[in-house]
């Protein structure tokens, strides 16, 4: 019998129970999958907490790679044997899984167990930022925070990529120093350099275009001063807490500001989308354009050693349970 993780009262990464699983056959439009890499991202603390509600007991995660182990009836796209990976797929902590067909793209061969697990959610996140939520193009001044994180790792050398001077916050000086050598043209350290200042002098007072903010409470309202007339705002991820209720007012007052709360779900709706996506991840971190820095492994069954890790935010790039 496999094993996976499961949650079954929220809480601390204690409720991560190691626990014995049944896995049926799949139904029509599934597969049933036999994992080898998942990817830790900090919406599976958000679940696990209780921030985000999900029915208990559940099983975490939402991005793996795996081999195809059988196929529904009416499934002709997968055949056992493929070498797969998805994201924004709950359920993703076990050895053996049923996933619906729909979610699952061909990993191409240059692309490690590892390297796709812990590039698919984040990549395809920031695909969907710097792609489609506001597209960067170059010339651009943007301002990323958490640049050192999973997602603004990745963020920051695309954008990099695609001609922006980007801006990057960290929590520390050693996590400065990475980001500069992966697409940020200037790293500033919470607590000690004012970010709205610095933005303020690089774009000459007038402010960026867009800022990419994944840590919530203790960032958003100093961001919105970060930019321009008719600029966007993207919270995409809170890891210092929810933003607290506020006049929006406020948005015409700093010059008529856009805000938007983006989610993987309502920009890669459909099986087109999420291919034409996870094709852009894959194309960039081939081209080395990318690069996908696998920081710390962990087995599957010490998922609360990872998200103890992660949440001690002394990590850096990503983090991947084996299988």
């Amino acid at each position: 019998m496999p094993y996976a993780i499961r949650v079954r009262e929220t809480g601390g990464p204690e409720t991560l129970v190691w626990e014995e699983i049944a896995v049926g056959d799949p139904g029509p439009g599934q597969v049933r999958l036999r994992q080898t890499a998942i990817g830790v991202n900090f919406i599976d603390i958000y679940f696990r907490a209780g921030l985000y509600e999900q029915p208990l007991p559940f099983i975490p995660g939402r991005e793996a790679v795996g081999v195809v182990d059988a196929v529904g009836p009416d499934v002709t796209s997968l055949k056992p044997g493929d070498r797969v990976v998805y994201s924004g797929v709950q359920g993703a902590y076990a050895q053996v899984r049923l996933v619906p067909a729909a979610r699952l793209v061909k990993v191409p061969d240059g692309i490690s167990d590892d390297v796709g697990a812990a590039v698919m959610q984040k990549g395809m996140t920031a695909q969907f930022l710097c792609r489609q939520t506001y597209r960067v193009s170059k010339g651009d001044t943007i301002l990323v925070h958490a640049a050192a994180g999973g997602v603004g790792l990745v963020l920051s050398q695309w954008a990099k990529h695609l001609g922006a001077t980007v801006i990057g916050t960290v929590s520390t000086e050693e996590k400065a120093e990475l980001v500069k050598a992966h697409g940020c043209d200037h790293a500033l350290v919470h607590g000690k350099d004012d970010f709205v200042k610095v933005v303020r002098e690089v774009t000459g007072g007038v402010g960026v275009p867009v800022v990419y903010d994944s840590i919530g409470k203790d960032t958003f309202m100093k961001s919105l001063d970060c930019l321009r007339p008719r600029g966007l705002m993207v919270l995409f991820g809170q890891s210092s807490g929810p933003v607290p209720p506020f006049d929006i007012s406020i948005l015409d007052k700093k010059g008529s500001l856009y805000l938007t709360r983006p989610t993987q779900n309502a920009y890669l709706p459909t099986r087109a989308k999420v291919e034409e996506g996870a094709q852009e991840v894959f194309d960039v971190v081939q081209s080395g354009a990318v690069k996908v820095h696998i920081n710390q492994r962990f087995a599957l069954k010490d998922a609360a050693d990872a998200h103890r890790s992660l949440e001690s935010r002394k990590t850096t790039g990503s983090l991947v349970l084996m299988a």
